[in-house]
């Protein structure tokens, strides 16, 4: 599936459609969904796209870079979206090959900041396209980054509620949770840290086809990239502190059933003895007030035996 929209500053009129446009003068935004070998080898061969940078659109497994080809750039950047639980994270990867006066984006699935950017055309597309396809690239990888931000968001008040319930009742299954979210923040990590690289070098002036003032925008959205790297790190702190949290509630509550263990052995250990020695086969001891006194030190010593340890506070 491809959309293309075309906006000629001579006429100063915006056009939306399909392939058909392909040959329009202007500056043009080419959107290809779900690509496929046939698509991308037409549109390589009319734009002069490197070979290299088709293969990478056909295999989307790559990690975010900027590499420059005769004529145009490459550019590779990734998001995430999260339906239900924070815990599921799917991972979104937009291609961009930029030109002089056109832009090809590529993914295989929809994304928010795609959508975002053909909204924002809808409303003024001579003002957006106009500015330039590195605007346009632009637009796309901001609503890409912010994106981030609420989904950070969920995954602190999340570690917030799993803390709390850690201290409630600490469970297998709070760990294993742990565990599945210091996961998804690695994973996280592990996107934007080249991520804030490749819109680094965006942000720099003399990297062809970004202009200057576009590049001003670009270090905007490495400010944003610098912060969502420091809420990640302040997220990975507060999964560990819960896992500490986790480990030393276990470990307080055997150290308790230690404890109640011991006692009651303390208590049961001279009933014990009691039994054992009286239970022998002596004529003496066999006499009724004998058994009188054995009954009474195994009522009266337990008592006692509670009695001091509730006073010590072990109970």
């Amino acid at each position: 599936m491809m959309r293309v929209r075309v906006f000629d500053p001579a006429t100063g009129k915006g056009q939306t459609g399909g392939e058909e446009l392909l040959d329009a003068v202007g500056i043009k935004w080419i959107d290809v969904h779900e690509p496929t070998p046939t698509l991308l080898d037409s549109l390589g061969a009319r734009y002069n796209l490197h070979r290299l940078a088709i293969e990478d659109c056909l295999h989307l497994d790559q990690r975010p870079k900027l590499e420059q080809y005769p004529g145009h750039l490459f550019i590779v950047l990734q998001g995430f979206s999260c339906l239900g639980d924070v815990a599921e994270l799917k991972l979104h990867e937009i291609h961009y090959f930029l030109g002089a006066d056109w832009v090809i984006t590529v993914h295989s699935e929809g994304h928010e900041a795609i959508e975002k950017a053909h909204q924002r055309l809808d409303a003024d597309l001579p003002g957006t396209l106009g500015r330039g396809p590195d605007f346009l690239v632009y637009l796309v990888a901001d609503a890409l980054v912010d994106h981030n931000f609420p989904l950070l968001d969920r995954f602190n008040d999340e570690l917030d509620a799993l803390e709390t319930e850690i201290f409630e009742n600490p469970t297998r299954e709070l760990l294993q949770r742990s565990f599945t979210l210091k996961r998804n923040l690695v994973l996280v990590r592990r996107v934007l840290s080249p991520q804030r690289d490749v819109v680094g070098l965006l942000s720099r002036t003399g990297i062809p086809h970004v202009q200057e003032r576009t590049s001003l925008y670009f270090r905007d959205v490495y400010d944003h990239l610098v912060r969502l790297y420091e809420q990640i790190d302040a997220a990975r702190d507060l999964i560990g502190n819960a896992m500490d949290v986790y480990l030393s509630v276990v470990a307080n509550k055997t150290n308790d059933i230690s404890k109640q263990l011991t006692l009651f052995a303390s208590i049961f250990m001279p009933l014990g003895f009691m039994v054992g020695f009286f239970g022998q086969n002596f004529e003496a001891l066999g006499r009724q007030h004998f058994l009188y006194l054995s009954l009474g030190i195994c009522v009266l010593l337990p008592a006692g035996m509670l009695g001091y340890f509730w006073k010590r506070g072990w109970l």
